[in-house]
């Protein structure tokens, strides 16, 4: 899997967190339209750098954790 980093404040880019959130800060958002790639930074730190993911990986790992594929014991 092939990710780097994008200057998230120049990026144009309307983001936004699971709504499972809730309150916490402790969140990764993301931004949607972007062909072929998923913009994801930390909620902390908007202003900071973004990763970027293929859709393909990103939608692997949304599915993965969606079947609980990431739980501890």
């Amino acid at each position: 899997m092939s990710n780097f980093l994008v200057p998230a404040s120049t990026a144009g880019l309307v983001w936004r967190k699971s709504t499972f959130s809730g309150a916490q800060s402790e969140c990764v958002e993301v931004a949607d339209g972007c062909p072929g790639v998923v913009p994801v930074r930390d909620s902390k730190n908007p202003d900071g750098p973004a990763l970027t993911f293929t859709a393909e990986a990103w939608s692997g790992f949304i599915h993965r954790l969606r079947e609980g594929g990431f739980r501890t014991p």
